[in-house]
């Protein structure tokens, strides 16, 4: 039966309707949220292992190298991939430091802030990305150079009848010529600097403990599952790389060029003091010099 004046009875103090929280927003719905943890768990046993840190930049060396050679000796059938305008080049590498940056920025400052509250600390750590920006900035720049001070403009793709009035890239392009130099592939400098980034960062994921009824748990599993995807579609477009595009020698100082700078940080600078330091976790000094001696 209604109660007296057709009202509908009182929800008990403090709960909130399935799926909303307690200012009228939106939150995943339960079983929404059940796969998204499903997505993180997965993505935590198999990004966040020391094993995967110390093996990746190995892997993608070798990668890039088996991939180099079958591409000169045995090359593989066009495919949508081999097209530069295929939906994951044109919406995601090119912008691959941006999709990097953005999804870094809010995982480092909650994550970080989460254990340490010092915002001072999580300000430090953050900018690892100004560190990362800048790097990425002079490599893209000096490939750049380099193609265009080793480079001609030809009258066809097929190296035929020098352009000597065409002096730049742009100019040469402009005027329906094909530029070439030694372009540096700036895809495998790129994704390995990101994949390798992004792994390094979700190191902090081993201290991580949040309430899973808190707002704060759902905002960094989302994110991991962000992270985890975007670390998979970097690798995977790495070997596409390998495996359609560039000579061997422009991949294989491109890849250089992205575990130095992955090395550089992470490796070494980030082990001093006076550095954006590294994602906290316990005894990740130590840890971390131990798995470079090895």
């Amino acid at each position: 039966m209604r109660p007296r004046g057709g009202t509908a009875p009182s929800r008990a103090k403090g709960k909130t309707v399935a799926g909303r929280t307690p200012g009228g927003g939106r939150w995943p719905t339960r079983s929404g949220m059940e796969h998204l943890e499903c997505c993180a768990r997965f993505l935590r046993g198999t990004l966040v292992r020391a094993a995967v840190r110390r093996y990746l930049p190995w892997a993608l060396a070798a990668s890039m190298l088996a991939g180099s050679l079958l591409k000169e000796l045995s090359p593989l059938p066009e495919s949508y991939l081999s097209n530069k305008r295929n939906v994951l080049n044109v919406y995601f590498v090119k912008l691959a430091w941006a999709w990097t940056f953005c999804l870094l920025l809010p995982f480092i400052a909650l994550t970080n802030y989460h254990l340490t509250g010092k915002a001072g600390l999580v300000l430090r750590r953050l900018s690892t990305l100004l560190v990362g920006t800048a790097i990425w900035y002079v490599c893209t720049a000096l490939f750049s150079n380099i193609e265009h001070y080793t480079g001609s403009c030809y009258q066809s793709p097929a190296l035929q009848g020098v352009r000597k009035e065409h002096q730049s890239k742009k100019q040469c392009h402009g005027e329906g010529g094909f530029w070439h130099g030694f372009d540096i592939s700036g895809h495998s400098f790129l994704l390995t600097f990101c994949a390798l980034m992004i792994v390094e960062e979700m190191a902090v994921l081993h201290e991580v403990k949040t309430d899973r009824s808190h707002c704060l748990h759902t905002a960094i599993t989302t994110l991991v599952v962000a992270l985890g995807f975007l670390t998979f579609i970097w690798v995977w477009m790495f070997l596409c790389t390998a495996v359609y595009f560039h000579d061997l020698s422009q991949k294989l100082f491109g890849t250089l060029f992205g575990l130095l700078g992955w090395y550089g940080t992470y490796g070494f600078w980030y082990l001093k003091p006076f550095s954006p330091g590294l994602p906290p976790q316990s005894s990740s000094l130590n840890l971390k010099q131990d798995s470079y001696k090895e």
